[in-house]
């Protein structure tokens, strides 16, 4: 029986594209299968800030960022905290990976067109000691274009490798087995959907159309993971972050639902680390959304004071920005599922960005104008849109109102307004003067210190009453379900291994479906800006590596 193509890709997005271009360049034959139609190419990169991990680049060095190889491995591995024998090939990516970062990453990327924003971000910023979880430094590095100018360049590349004949493209294409006719796994079948005009990200149709099946001599697995099956996230959920909650908002569409990694689980494929997920806890309702129980996460700077569900403020460091994990952990044990942002028209204004390639339009369409114009508003206008018609926000000039408004939003009416006073007031008496035993205040103050921050992301300290600052917000956030960390377990090859730790023979794995790379890159916590670079590089070796088996 002859072959249809030399590889299989499953998965459409970013890292089955980067895997499908490096294999074009090898002068390979590839089939690239994805259920979703074609102007879903791309998949969740296309959604994404565009936020990228670099160590010691030229934009860090310009703003004066001191970082290094080993600085960045030291946050590495105090974020991820490896402690199992499976983490035997997560630890190995882990080190290439950093490797690749402080590496050939950023200039590979620029050779390919992919420009950055000058302003290097500080997202995840640990609070702990310096072996613990977060970022020493600031290494977030927002792709100018966000996602969908990450995705361009390797669209590009495999458009060419269509147009070579190279690549055919199989949209529409749900798989539903993988098989062997010899002794690898060679084999991919599945259904045909009917044709669907769905617009990105909305449902399409699941009306079966007819069968296919196709040979190759490798395949290569890049599925994505489970966010979008709210019931799997539950049912992997770890006893660690306490009580899986009722009720999440979606950070991606349904259609990311894990049923890849099922599929190649049945084929001989070993999953690990399947309890690892990272999910965000500062989530919103889309006043517009795009798919079914869309949220969009806030990307918040570190002055808003964070409360939770009986208005008391959460514990250090669990501030704005510091550790996501630890603040889904104390959530969930607090008996509710919920918390809030308390704050003013002025810190809004300043810190908070919304993620998302649609809720950044400046930066998504590369205006520098756009930018230039959300510097000097008081408000960002995509921020606006949700201050003025989001579910979850609360705007009022005084603080009854406020928490009037904020108890009408919940079940129960938690919010007493005299204590919340006294918690507002006393935070806000210690901006008073350069002293504070307010650990909020210092980090504040300390995020000011960088360049970065004290022009587009940490305002200046002032008191959250203060009527000039007004008016006053309050924001309930909703835990977000968005990525998971374990996957199949692959070597520095992206082979995925078999149950009894050899290589699955003719199987490869790359992006979220091999948790990142290896089965799960991060361990239990990710540095911000390497879920996309974690596709690229993963993606990028999985399509080398099966160009070299099937040469």
């Amino acid at each position: 029986m002859a072959y249809d193509a030399d590889v299989i890709v499953i998965g459409a997005g970013l890292a089955g594209l980067a895997a499908t271009a490096e294999l074009v360049d090898a002068g390979r034959r590839v089939i690239l299968v994805d259920q979703e139609p074609e102007q879903s190419l791309g998949g969740q990169a296309h959604w994404s800030f565009g936020g990228l991990f670099f160590v010691d680049s030229p934009e860090q060095r310009r703003l004066r960022i001191k970082d290094s190889h080993s600085l960045a491995m030291q946050d590495w591995m105090g974020t991820a905290a490896f402690d199992r024998p499976e983490d035997h090939w997560p630890r190995k990516w882990a080190e290439a990976y950093v490797d690749f970062a402080a590496g050939e990453k950023r200039a590979w990327l620029h050779g390919q067109g992919v420009r950055f924003f000058p302003v290097v971000g500080w997202a995840e910023r640990g609070g702990y000691d310096a072996q613990g979880h977060g970022n020493s430094v600031p290494r977030f590095h927002i792709t100018w274009g966000t996602g969908p100018g990450l995705v361009a360049p390797f669209e590009r590349r495999v458009r060419e490798g269509v147009a070579r004949g190279l690549v055919q493209l199989k949209f529409r294409h749900r798989v539903s087995g993988l098989s062997r006719s010899s002794g690898s796994v060679d084999t991919v079948s599945g259904e045909i959907l009917e044709p669907s005009d769905a617009e990105r990200g909305t449902a399409s149709s699941r009306e079966v159309t007819g069968s296919f099946e196709f040979r190759a001599q490798a395949v290569i697995v890049t599925s994505g993971g489970i966010g979008g099956n709210h019931d799997l996230v539950r049912a992997n959920w770890p006893e660690r972050l306490g009580t899986p909650p009722e009720r999440m908002v979606s950070g991606v569409p349904a259609h990311v639902d894990g049923r890849m990694l099922g599929i190649t689980e049945t084929a001989g494929a070993r999953l690990i680390n399947r309890d690892r997920m990272w999910h965000y806890t500062e989530g919103i309702q889309n006043w517009n959304p795009i798919w079914d129980n869309h949220g969009i996460r806030i990307l918040p700077g570190p002055s808003s004071l964070w409360l939770d569900a009986r208005g008391d403020r959460l514990p250090v460091p669990l501030f704005p920005g510091f550790d996501t994990l630890g603040t889904l952990e104390h959530i969930m044990k607090s008996g509710y599922e919920y918390t809030w942002f308390v704050l003013n028209q002025r810190i809004i204004g300043k810190e908070f960005t919304l993620s998302g390639s649609e809720q950044n339009p400046d930066l998504t369409g590369k205006s520098v104008r756009g930018v230039i114009d959300r510097a000097r508003a008081d408000v960002p206008a995509p921020v606006k849109a949700f201050m003025d018609n989001g579910a979850d926000f609360v705007v009022e000039k005084d603080l009854s109102s406020l928490v009037r408004g904020m108890n009408a939003l919940t079940k129960e009416p938690l919010i007493d307004e005299a204590a919340l006073h006294r918690t507002i007031a006393a935070r806000d008496r210690e901006i008073r003067n350069p002293f504070t035993k307010d650990l909020q205040v210092t980090a504040i103050r300390g995020a000011r210190k960088f360049l970065g921050d004290r022009l587009i992301r940490a305002v200046a300290p002032h008191r959250i009453l203060d009527p000039g600052a007004g008016p006053l917000v309050a924001v309930r956030l909703n835990i977000l379900t968005r990525k998971t960390l374990g996957g199949l377990e692959t070597d520095l090859s992206s082979r995925v291994m078999a149950q009894g730790g050899e290589p699955l023979p003719g199987v490869y794995a790359a992006g979220e479906a091999a948790g990142f790379g290896g089965g799960g890159v991060h361990g239990y916590r990710s540095l911000e800006g390497t879920f996309l670079g974690g596709c690229l590089f993963s993606g990028r070796t999985a399509g080398r590596a099966a160009a070299k088996a099937v040469g």
